[in-house]
């Protein structure tokens, strides 16, 4: 039975498997995850536009200087005349009509939609790292029933060598139980790739080298066990959580911004400029009030020729609002989606898992029987074998049952955004 989930839960959601392992791992992917440094240049990134568009709240100023100098001789002698300048232009456009305004404020927007694009990599990393480290221990789970049950198979071919030499079975018996054997034997290295696949992509995640983690994961741990009665949350919680849906919905309000630019650069832009010049032979004169003039122009500027390309971005800008708030939409179904189909696979594989433990226990005692019968002579060896196979296939598959459960609670809480402060 589902319930609610408060906000500490959410986002520390991997502690409810009390894997102290689990948790280092995660501790540590949210300080050195490569992805995660890639989302926080995002966001320098969207500051460092935001400041540069808010430069254009402020006056332009331009500063200029030269000096020329000139010798002249004659009969009557020579001299050095030379002439100083500097020049200072300020220009200002007043944000009558709001473009400077929204471009800012569109930049605001980006800056938060970056934010959610962080904690939206750190939902998915946690999820990630948890779903691997689940399978990891089922893997783990799985080498060892293997190895358990090839040591009964073993048994049991030791035992059929035995009654065929006594003349009570036959070369097909011993051929068929070797067989049990070997086959089993070749899903080890499978069992054992997989193992040491899914630690180096954990170690990769870690921003660590592959097979760095090899000696701390190596030890077999149990599958963690959790409640039927966690805290998932609900998913009236979700357009408040996921930062993904929160993500789109600043990048509607960004490119809305952005509309509203288009449309004030089809109105008259207005400046004013000063400039100060000073043009004196003396350099050390140069700043005085007699050697100073100045001039204060303002000017309107409005687009004629071009208006039918300032149209074209309005409606440029406004496909892609259309287009930015359809992947809104999209995204908010998605989320919906995803929480009612996790919560739908946890409650039901639940119920499998609970069915197979059962299989699996029965399918123990059966095979015990029709050993203790074939070693009695009671009963033949095709027997013996299907129900040895049938207790391989049914503890492997609780074993995934047990990771199935886990997972689908993982992926619980990745829908409901949880994994982020």
């Amino acid at each position: 039975m589902a319930r609610p989930a408060d906000e500490a839960t959410l986002a520390h959601w991997w502690t409810v498997f009390n894997d102290p392992v689990l948790t280092s791992l995660e501790e540590r992917a949210l300080k050195a995850n490569l992805d995660l440094r890639t989302a926080l240049s995002s966001i320098d990134q969207a500051r460092a536009n935001r400041l540069s568009a808010s430069g254009s709240y402020l006056p332009s100023v331009n500063i200029s200087g030269s000096s020329t100098g000139n010798r002249t001789s004659n009969w009557s002698g020579g001299g050095l005349t030379a002439s100083n300048s500097a020049q200072l232009q300020a220009s200002w456009e007043p944000d009558f009509f709001g473009a400077i305004r929204k471009n800012v404020a569109s930049n605001d927007a980006s800056i938060q939609a970056a934010q959610e694009g962080l904690r939206n990599t750190m939902v998915t990393l946690t999820a990630e790292l948890a779903t691997d480290y689940i399978n990891l221990r089922s893997y783990q789970a799985q080498l060892a029933v293997t190895q358990a049950n090839l040591v009964k198979y073993r048994e049991t071919y030791e035992m059929t060598l035995e009654k065929r030499r006594s003349g009570l079975a036959a070369d097909l018996d011993v051929a068929q139980a070797l067989e049990t054997v070997q086959s089993t034997e070749a899903t080890v290295p499978v069992l054992e790739t997989s193992i040491e696949q899914t630690m180096s992509a954990m170690a990769i995640l870690l921003a660590l080298r592959p097979g760095a983690l090899d000696a701390e994961l190596a030890a077999s741990k149990p599958i963690p066990v959790v409640s039927a009665e966690v805290a998932v949350g609900i998913p009236a919680d979700l357009l408040r959580r996921r930062p993904d849906v929160k993500q789109a919905e600043r990048q509607v309000a960004a490119q809305s911004l952005q509309v509203g630019v288009a449309k004030a650069n089809l109105y008259p832009t207005f400046a004013l400029t000063a400039t100060f010049l000073t043009s004196v032979e003396n350099l050390l004169n140069v700043f005085s009030p007699a050697a100073i003039g100045s001039t204060v122009a303002g000017s309107v500027e409005q687009a004629i020729f071009n208006r039918r390309a300032l149209h074209a971005k309005v409606k440029l800008q406004n496909a892609l609002l259309d287009q930015y708030e359809i992947s809104y939409d999209s995204t908010l179904l998605g989320a919906v989606k995803d929480v009612e189909n996790s919560l739908y696979a946890f409650g039901k594989d639940q119920v499998k898992r609970k069915s197979l433990a059962e299989a699996a226990d029965s399918a123990e005692q059966a095979a015990e029987m029709s050993r203790d019968l074939y070693a009695s002579g009671l009963q033949g060896f095709l027997t013996v074998e299907d129900s040895e196979r049938t207790v391989l296939s049914a503890q492997n598959g609780l074993v995934q049952a047990d990771a199935t459960v886990d997972t689908d609670l993982i992926a619980l809480y990745k829908a409901m955004g949880g994994g982020w402060k």
